[in-house]
């Protein structure tokens, strides 16, 4: 466990984490190869506000994301969650097993991208959201139905009685999602992961989800880690953003700070390839070069440096600059900055 010195401990807080897969080698083990997927990855989560981890396919955030409900096990690096039972400081979760990793999980829950793999086609919408409890030992038979029915509720299923009993193909995306949060939601958990939520949902109720998880979050003291490939989306849902880039996080400070006053020159491309909605409108060439690297034993310079345009000699021969605070919390990671 550790102490909290401050007296503004986190919820959430992870330092150094990786998570490297292999995928090639001798027979014998031997110049293995891995890719990087998340690669010396830090940031906090405080009580009751949410963070949004952006970045293109393939950067990292769904295994982050995956590493923090312990779907995956880390490579190396710490993730620590607030004990919520003496209040004594956080407690690394990264290395738990059995007994206390279920515990874990009923704090950690997850809401998947997609709302129509994420359901067991086979078990009703009662089932579905009361597996958890099950899992976890809660409450008897009645008290299960009675939560389900309420939590149902909560996000917009009304009335309950006639959503309990379906079954998922009966039911719409946007319906399915709010199942999924549902689940997520049915066992009072401090943290939820969102892996894209609204990203297979239609536009025109994307607003309504969001919406309700905002307002679930308020009601229940949730906090999130948002993560999002959508800018628009991002800064609508979360306090603070988080850049990725091939497994590093690259900008990370106040969401309207950083999409206010980008500094890292792979945000400000991404900020440069939003949409703009005028048909007159012609968009300049973004001020990035190439496509994005294969992760796989990544040299330890900087990890935007091939596609960098302000790209000099110190960012190749150094190793990958560190996260270094440039005021009010904002921080980047660039030489050139």
């Amino acid at each position: 466990m550790v102490e909290n010195k401050n007296g503004n401990m986190p919820l959430v807080k992870v330092e150094h984490l990786k998570k490297y897969f292999p995928v090639g080698g001798d027979f014998f083990g031997r110049n293995q190869v891995y890719i990087h997927a998340v690669d010396d990855v830090s940031f906090e989560i405080q009580h009751g506000k949410s963070l949004a981890l952006v970045g293109e396919s393939g950067c990292g955030k769904t295994t982050t994301g995956k590493l923090l409900t312990r779907l995956y096990d880390p490579t190396d690096g710490h993730i620590f969650l607030a004990d919520n039972q003496d209040g004594g400081g956080l407690v690394d979760m990264a290395s738990l097993k059995g007994k206390e990793l279920k515990h874990y999980r009923q704090r950690v829950q997850m809401i998947f991208q997609d709302p129509y793999e994420s359901l067991n086609p086979r078990l009703t919408i009662y089932d579905a959201v009361a597996e958890p409890l099950t899992v976890q030992g809660i409450g008897t038979t009645p008290e299960r139905e009675f939560k389900v029915a309420q939590l149902l509720e909560q996000v917009g299923l009304t009335p309950a009685s006639s959503f309990m009993f379906r079954y998922p193909h009966e039911l719409s995306g946007g319906q399915r999602q709010r199942v999924a949060i549902a689940r997520a939601l049915v066992i009072n958990p401090d943290f939820i992961v969102a892996d894209e939520p609204t990203s297979m949902l239609d536009v025109s109720i994307r607003t309504g989800v969001m919406n309700l998880m905002s307002e679930l979050a308020q009601k229940l003291n949730v906090s999130y880690l948002y993560i999002t490939h959508d800018l628009a989306v991002a800064r609508y849902s979360s306090d603070d953003i988080a850049v990725m880039y091939m497994g590093k996080v690259v900008e990370r400070g106040n969401t309207e700070e950083v999409l206010a006053n980008p500094l890292h020159p792979y945000t400000r491309a991404l900020i440069s390839a939003v949409p703009i909605p005028d048909p007159m409108y012609k968009r300049p060439d973004p001020a990035i070069l190439g496509s994005i690297s294969k992760p796989i034993n990544p040299k330890p310079r900087c990890r935007f440096y091939d596609r960098c345009p302000l790209a000099v000699k110190v960012c190749e021969e150094s190793l990958h600059p560190p996260l270094e605070d440039k005021g009010d919390g904002h921080y980047v990671a660039c030489y050139l900055v």
